[in-house]
């Protein structure tokens, strides 16, 4: 499988936005699993929020056409009744196939002030076409409880909108995940002025393909790298 960080830049405006992303996923080849920035469509928009989960409705119908013969995963704000969500979406041959909500919300970014926290839950392993994957959203990986909860899994998707300041942080702990969950990282970042970029794929044994410059980082997944690895050095996740 063909994984794909994404790494743009969010405009103020929404439509631009999916039309930037739109032209990104048509230039990926069938079969990719790919993967965008946090709320890359809108930002996190806290003067707009009513605005962005209107737009993140026409957003869906339209990332279902996109994901034929392919599978996307993206974060959007939606509104349910009162209550505001930074929702990840995956989509997968024009379907839907998960949903999961941001549990850990971070305080510097006020999104507590904002968003309401998702159910934890929803923090699982899936299979897609016979691959486990899993997500931690952002500030969630700093987590280690939350390690636990996708350990097993060959993908883990981090979706991100993380600070240039805390690169490092970023860009550490991303590499550490993979490693210590011997299975392969995909995480994809925005990339404004004050973001940290960093987007990219981590393999089972740490090696990072990264590229600040790219707004898109390709790498083929090899499941049987993840077999290797589970077996040569046998932490209790040999893969069946």
């Amino acid at each position: 499988m063909n994984l794909v960080a994404l790494q743009t830049k969010t405009t103020e405006d929404f439509k631009q936005n999916l039309k930037n992303l739109k032209e990104l996923i048509n230039s990926c080849e069938e079969g990719s699993f790919i993967l965008a920035p946090e709320v890359c469509l809108t930002g996190f928009a806290y003067e707009r929020m009513d605005e962005a989960a209107e737009f993140a409705e026409k957003a869906i119908k339209k990332l279902k056409k996109y994901s034929e013969n392919k599978t996307i995963a993206i974060t959007l704000i939606e509104k349910e009744d009162i209550e505001f969500y930074n929702t990840l979406y995956i989509f997968h041959n024009k379907k839907i196939v998960h949903t999961q909500s941001k549990h850990k919300l971070f305080p510097l970014g006020e999104e507590p002030d904002y968003f309401t926290k998702g159910k934890l839950d929803n923090m699982k392993i899936i299979e897609i076409d016979g691959i486990k994957v899993a997500t931690l959203i952002c500030f969630e990986v700093r987590f280690p409880k939350f390690w636990l909860k996708v350990l097993g899994a060959d993908l883990i998707l981090n979706p991100s909108m993380w600070g240039v300041k805390r690169k490092n942080h970023f860009e550490t702990m991303t590499k550490a995940l993979a490693v210590a969950n011997q299975c392969y990282v995909l995480t994809a970042n925005g990339a404004d002025d004050n973001m940290a970029k960093g987007s990219g794929i981590i393999t089972p044994w740490g090696d990072e393909i990264r590229d600040d410059s790219k707004n898109k980082i390709e790498h083929e997944m090899n499941l049987s790298e993840i077999k290797k690895i589970r077996k040569y050095i046998d932490i209790g996740l040999k893969k069946k």
